[in-house]
Parts: structure tokens; C-alpha cells; sequence
């Protein structure tokens, strides 16, 4: 039974993703600090966030519109942290593991939209 947003899946994997993004910014170059880190930091966080508020609102249809928007924001981290990799911050192993939790995020994510979607249609 989802009671709170924090006993959904899908935010459960964002703040994942938050943790891991900020173990990966420690190492990041000290003149990335108000830079790159910075910005991956924040748009993790607004992933989890975004999925939190949404579900507080409890109105379907924004509901989806927050789901969106976090799914709009994943794919502006995961070009970040390309960008981190790019650059020699981040190493093809820990991309890697990133990788992988951020498309499980993202896939946990349209399956709660799709579900959303479909118990929408049948009302």
C-alpha cells in the first residue's frame, strides 16, 4: 500500500541516484565545484523531488506532468555525467554502475506514468 511517496519504488531509486551522484561529485576537480557538480547535484535531487511533489499533489493529470518533468531532468543528468566522463571526472567503470541505475530509475518510472495512464483511461 503506497501511503507516502517515499514507498514509492520509483523515488526510492531517484534518491539512489542522488546518493551515487553525490559519491561520484567528491572526486570531481576542485574547480568543478560551482560548476558541473553542482549542477548534477541539483538536478538529481530535483529528480526525487519532482517525483515527491508530484505524488502530493494526488490529481492525476499532475501528477504525470511532475513524472515527465523528472523524466526530462534523468536525461539531463545522464547528459551530465556523459559529460563528466568526457572529461576524465568520472571512469567508464562507475558511468557504468551510474548507467544502470539511472535506466532503472527511468524505466521504473514510465511503468508508474503507464500505470497511472491506464488507471486513469479505465475510470
Amino acid at each position: 500500500m503506497i501511503k507516502s511517496y517515499k514507498d514509492l519504488l520509483a523515488w526510492q531509486k531517484a534518491m539512489e541516484l542522488v546518493e551515487l551522484v553525490y559519491t561520484l561529485t567528491r572526486a570531481f576537480p576542485r574547480e568543478e565545484v560551482f560548476g558541473l557538480s553542482t549542477s548534477l547535484r541539483r538536478a538529481s535531487v530535483s529528480i526525487a523531488s519532482k517525483i515527491a511533489a508530484g505524488h502530493e499533489i494526488g490529481e492525476t493529470r499532475e501528477y504525470l506532468r511532475h513524472l515527465a518533468a523528472a523524466q526530462a531532468t534523468l536525461s539531463e543528468v545522464e547528459t551530465q555525467m556523459e559529460v563528466a566522463v568526457r572529461l576524465g571526472y568520472v571512469s567508464e567503470t562507475q558511468n557504468a554502475q551510474f548507467a544502470a541505475l539511472a535506466s532503472e530509475t527511468g524505466k521504473i518510472m514510465n511503468g508508474l506514468m503507464n500505470s497511472m495512464e491506464r488507471h486513469a483511461i479505465a475510470r
